[in-house]
């Protein structure tokens, strides 16, 4: 039997006002695949041992197939677990881990029948007589698997279990619990850094970053409608290309938005996201381009929507089946600074005991963002030279994937197109306003 997970504003508070996890609310259906995503620090494997009852919750509630379960002991929550360091038993073969979780819930029965049926779904009946000392990475995980699926629990609880495995292996186990789970029908909650995992396993992925909720959504809508520059900058490979632009607005031209040495001028007549940036007026906002979202073509052949600018090529990774081509457009680059460092911790406030409409409208704010998204130029050593990429960027500021088969060199100067469909525009405060949102929030909520 599977189940249903509600946590509803559940938050966790560790000493000296150490806030992890903060105010989340999420409704997992019963045989969902949900996905925690976000960087290291940002609460999801905490959220995970607070659903196992490994974790107390500070506030909030956790409900079971809509039961209060707050209080439920681990062994009540008919849960199963599989960590990131296999936790096996090393003086047990793979026959006696299995079967170990089966011998204390029912010491009166003999657990071989499902510890072999288990042992034939995975494939792993040649090493139920081995030790863990003599398993390979992969065979130990999925020891650790069965040990979890023997069990017929209501939810499966997954913390990064594939981060100590090679590339090749993680692939391959990825296909095997994509299908294991589909198959069981059973309730999954996976904790990943890796958006790649998140991606491909999730029927909704969660983004999560210091502790707060960014976006909840199908992989695809996380993808393509993200909904802060933090979700923006964390989903998507390569990353996404981040510029400081202005909006220019004038009554008797075209909009534009200046990137630097060049700039995006918006077909008329304008669309209604488009029409919206008018209020961006003069301002900063910050421009994504995924690298699709961008072609190596002459002005030409530019199809609607597409306007055209000229890159330097200045870095080519050749990937086998495609490139990611490096250029130097003149543009301003952006970065969401320390993204994949854990956010500083963030003292608990005492709540007064009546707020004003305002101070509840800024709680609400600052939860909703998790503080603000700091965005930065790329920094320079201030003697008016070229900046200085940071740590672990390659030169340029616009990254294009394109086809094998074009051959490009350094230095050489290229026609770009550049899709105004696939344009994403945010604010000072990292909030998405292009495409604009579905609705505006309700001040009432």
């Amino acid at each position: 039997m599977t189940r249903a997970i509600s946590l509803h504003d559940v938050s966790k508070v560790y000493s000296k006002g150490v806030r992890v996890v903060d105010r989340l609310s999420l409704d997992i259906a019963p045989g969902e695949f949900l996905v925690l995503l976000g960087p290291s620090g940002c609460g999801k494997s905490t959220i995970l041992r607070m659903i196992a009852g490994l974790e107390e919750i500070t506030s909030g509630e956790l409900r079971l197939d809509g039961a209060y379960a707050n209080g439920l002991v681990p062994s009540q929550r008919n849960m199963a677990m599989v960590f990131q360091n296999f936790a096996l038993y090393p003086n047990m073969t793979g026959r006696g881990n299995i079967g170990f979780p089966l011998r204390v819930e029912n010491p009166g029965e003999d657990p071989r029948p499902r510890v072999d049926a288990t042992a034939r779904m995975l494939g792993i009946e040649d090493l139920l007589d081995r030790f863990p000392s003599q398993l390979s990475g992969g065979e130990r995980q999925r020891v650790a698997m069965g040990r979890a699926i023997a069990r017929h629990p209501s939810a499966f609880l997954m913390d990064e279990p594939l981060s100590n495995l090679d590339a090749k292996l993680r692939n391959h186990l990825r296909a095997e619990i994509t299908h294991l789970t589909r198959e069981l029908g059973v309730t999954t909650v996976y904790v990943t850094h890796d958006q790649a995992e998140a991606m491909s396993l999730g029927d909704r992925v969660a983004v999560l970053r210091g502790g707060v909720l960014q976006q909840l959504g199908t992989p695809r809508s996380v993808y393509a409608l993200p909904r802060n520059l933090f979700v923006a900058a964390f989903i998507g490979i390569p990353r996404i290309n981040l510029l400081r632009g202005v909006v220019r607005a004038p009554l008797d031209g075209a909009m534009t938005i200046s990137l630097g040495k060049q700039f995006l001028r918006l077909p008329e007549p304008l669309s209604l996201d488009h029409q919206l940036l008018r209020v961006q007026q003069g301002r900063e906002i910050f421009v994504g381009l995924r690298s699709e979202a961008v072609r190596i073509a002459k002005p030409a052949s530019a199809r609607p929507g597409e306007v055209a600018i000229t890159g330097l090529v200045e870095h080519v990774e050749f990937q086998g089946h495609e490139i990611f081509v490096h250029f130097n457009t003149g543009s301003r680059p952006a970065v969401v600074p320390e993204l994949e460092a854990p956010r500083p911790a963030r003292p608990v406030r005492r709540r007064r005991r009546e707020g004003s409409v305002l101070e509840r409208l800024r709680e609400r704010a600052g939860a909703l963002r998790a503080g603000p998204v700091a965005v930065l130029e790329r920094p320079g050593d201030g003697s008016g030279a070229d900046p200085v990429p940071p740590e672990g960027r390659l030169p340029g500021d616009l990254v294009v994937r394109t086809t094998p088969d074009i051959d490009l060199r350094r230095g050489m100067q290229v026609p770009l197109l550049v899709d105004l469909a696939h344009l994403f525009v945010f604010d000072q405060h990292g909030e998405r306003i292009c495409p604009a949102p579905a609705r505006l929030p309700d001040l009432a909520e």
